[in-house]
């Protein structure tokens, strides 16, 4: 910074033949404008340019040491280089979009994975990586730089991670990657050699937490895959991969099903249990006032597909009746007989497959259709009287492994 001073003289006549002369003085201030910093790569003088299209306000940094003071934990793998995001950038944005939006991830065919293992087991399978963010080069060197070549590797402040996700202790490590096709991933060989013939067939399964824990017991149990029919909640949510700990990369997991198709994917000789808490026996026709699956059992009585199902409306038309009155009214469905038997007891001699229905809605209809079909049973799992039910996760789980017990013993058995 450099200060001028300047003057101004000036002078006057006074009485008495005396002339004044009066100086003013002023400050100047004049500030030196500083060069940007530029930014030189190992064997080029040159600033790299960044990639077409791009957003001005983003910086190429190179791996080495900055001397604007860039944090780094050493250098990256030959052939890697990131950029930082400046504050604004519209690419930081779809971070949110894809976290929150389902038909977003759908439509744009993009899923979003947080946490070294979940990345590092996503890139093992064959998904396509296609921007990571990360906060400190020390995590990106924690991931496979083999993986890393091609990807858009973003450098972002910690608290831009912490503002996107929901986890107390954030890793500093967010993936977005291409939708895995189940039938392009590479699944673990240990996976498949343990892999026994027992399907779980997901029915309205709502909650995230829930269905993630379910996927890992899946994989724990050494189940083939899992189906998911239309209602449950999507496969690739974020909460849901969390809790599945890797298990959509350890086996298929197909969603949004529906029940005419769901035959396909299991074998013709596949037998078909449903999950059951209930200690009612089972009739021929259900009665139900509403819509809560514990007012009337085990079974929801609105059934999603456009099949041949009988269904009696109860409901009088006088105009007196209210609303309340009205919505009500008790219908009458059609169940099909199934055999009511303790999971403990043999079910699992043969190709199984176990429908699990959520705590809310219930097992539909079609699951009950098709377990009849294939001769299957009710499962039921005894609790103490009072206790409503048992949480789908956890009801899984015990049948998953009771029925790997099963197989297990069946196959010495045989051998």
């Amino acid at each position: 910074m450099a200060v001028l001073w300047c003057g101004v003289l000036s002078r006057g006549y006074l009485d008495r033949g005396i002339w004044a002369v009066s100086i003013t003085v002023r400050r100047h201030m004049q500030a030196l404008r500083r060069r940007p910093v530029q930014v030189l790569y190992p064997g080029a003088e040159e600033r790299r340019p960044g990639p077409s299209g791009a957003d001005p306000k983003w910086r190429v940094y190179s791996p080495r040491t900055q001397a604007g003071g860039e944090e780094q934990a050493g250098p990256l793998p030959q052939g890697l280089r990131y950029d930082k995001a400046m504050a604004g950038d519209r690419r930081l944005a779809k971070v949110v979009t894809i976290a929150k939006s389902r038909k977003f991830r759908e439509q744009h065919g993009k899923v979003l994975l947080e946490g070294r293992r979940l990345i590092c087991d996503a890139l093992e399978a064959g998904a396509v990586l296609q921007t990571l963010f990360f906060n400190t080069v020390e995590r990106l060197n924690e991931l496979p730089a083999a993986k890393l070549k091609g990807v858009n590797l973003v450098k972002v402040k910690f608290e831009d991670i912490r503002m996107w996700t929901d986890l107390v202790t954030p890793q500093g490590v967010i993936g977005i990657f291409s939708r895995p096709d189940h039938t392009k991933i590479n699944y673990p060989v240990v996976q498949q050699r343990n892999s026994l013939p027992l399907s779980l067939i997901c029915d309205n399964i709502r909650d995230p937490g829930n269905l993630g824990t379910i996927l890992r017991s899946a994989a724990g149990a050494g189940c083939s895959k899992v189906l998911l029919t239309k209602g449950c909640v999507d496969a690739w949510e974020p909460k849901v991969i969390r809790a599945g700990m890797g298990a959509h990369f350890r086996i298929p997991v197909i969603s949004s099903l529906e029940w005419e198709v769901v035959p396909n994917y299991i074998s013709a000789d596949t037998k078909i249990c449903v999950a059951d808490n209930s200690n009612l026996p089972i009739t021929q026709t259900a009665e139900c006032v509403s819509e809560k699956a514990s007012d009337y059992g085990w079974v929801s009585c609105h059934p999603q597909r456009k099949g041949p199902l009988h269904l009696e409306n109860d409901s009088s038309s006088d105009d007196e009746e209210s609303d309340e009155e009205e919505t009500e009214s008790s219908c009458k469905i059609s169940l099909p007989e199934l055999y009511v038997q303790n999971y403990f007891e043999p079910w699992a001699q043969a190709p199984t497959a176990i429908v699990i229905g959520g705590e809310t809605h219930g097992l539909s209809i079609e699951s009950l259709q098709l377990a009849e079909s294939s001769g299957g049973s009710r499962l039921l799992i005894p609790i103490v009287p009072g206790v409503d039910s048992l949480n789908s996760a956890m009801a899984a789980s015990i049948l998953l492994f009771e029925g790997k017990r099963q197989l297990e013993f069946q196959e010495k058995r045989e051998s």
